[in-house]
């Protein structure tokens, strides 16, 4: 068996954390440059691609995800690979509750409809999918994250930045724990479906545990303090990222969870990384 993977958005957050957990566990790793390479070229003799691809800033995700879609979709039959989606929670809505793979789409956002048409385009492609449904990431190398850029962005003022109520539940998710389960699904494909959607429960959690967590790794009282969405409501005439960003508020006002029920079906031993030594990586203490 080749194990060979296809990375795309090799440069990004899930391409980086998944080229480094595929070739831990001894995969030959192919990372593709979209202004140099041709994908399906580069897809032949891969067994797997990893669509790490997404516009930045949340531009134009009307036109640019579908054409991403198309060309995966045509890359992964022209090389009989299977696909690795890592899914958001965008299509689930704004009902609060414990979401997982039966839960109904509900879309109430323009995002959200998109990516519910992309998974299924993917769904009916007739391309083995495997969709690794995650919420908030968590990045150690500390690019742009919701951990870093929002809870994070006034830590050294002694400040953890709230985007909603300091008790609203939410699914987090660990990059490097994400991938390390993306290895482990992709080498298990042949005892799996079609179109698999996997909701990774990752870390629950509210601003108040991620300030107690923290106050106990600092050992010193931090403060809250609101994040500027006056700011987004402000610049969002002029500002498509401010636009975008507000479109996506609601979810920081929804309680939710992703189950972890069929992950463990799949990965009954797998165990995510606990919260005290993933803040310590996102602080570098």
């Amino acid at each position: 068996m080749t194990k060979r993977v296809l990375i795309l958005g090799a440069s990004g957050k899930v391409g980086r954390h998944s080229a480094r957990a595929f070739e831990a566990a001894g995969w030959d790793v192919r990372r593709y440059n979209r202004g140099r390479d041709d994908m399906g070229q580069a897809a032949q003799g891969c067994d797997v691609i990893v669509n790490g691809m997404n516009p930045q800033n949340y531009h134009n995700w009307a036109g640019t995800l579908p054409r991403i879609t198309k060309q995966v979709i045509a890359a992964a039959k022209s090389a009989h690979a299977t696909v690795i989606l890592p899914g958001n929670v965008y299509h689930f809505g704004d009902t609060a509750g414990l979401w997982s793979e039966t839960t109904p789409p509900n879309p109430v956002s323009k995002k959200g409809a998109i990516r519910l048409r992309m998974e299924q385009d993917y769904a009916a492609s007739g391309v083995q999918t495997i969709v690794l449904r995650a919420g908030n990431f968590m990045d150690p190398d500390h690019q742009d994250c919701p951990m870093s850029q929002v809870f994070l962005r006034r830590i050294k003022r002694n400040k953890v930045t709230v985007p909603g109520a300091i008790d609203t539940l939410q699914a987090m998710c660990f990059l490097p724990d994400w991938a390390r389960a993306a290895v482990a699904l992709a080498e298990m494909r042949g005892e799996l479906g079609a179109f698999e959607d996997v909701p990774f429960a990752g870390h629950t959690l509210t601003a108040r545990d991620i300030r107690d967590g923290l106050e106990q790794i600092l050992e010193q009282e931090l403060k809250f303090v609101r994040f500027p969405w006056w700011l987004f409501t402000l610049t969002a005439p002029v500002w498509e990222f401010a636009r975008e960003m507000n479109e996506m508020r609601y979810l920081w006002a929804t309680d939710h969870a992703l189950s972890d029920t069929r992950l463990l079906q799949l990965l009954p031993d797998f165990a995510v990384t606990p919260l005290d030594s993933v803040l310590r990586q996102m602080l570098s203490v």
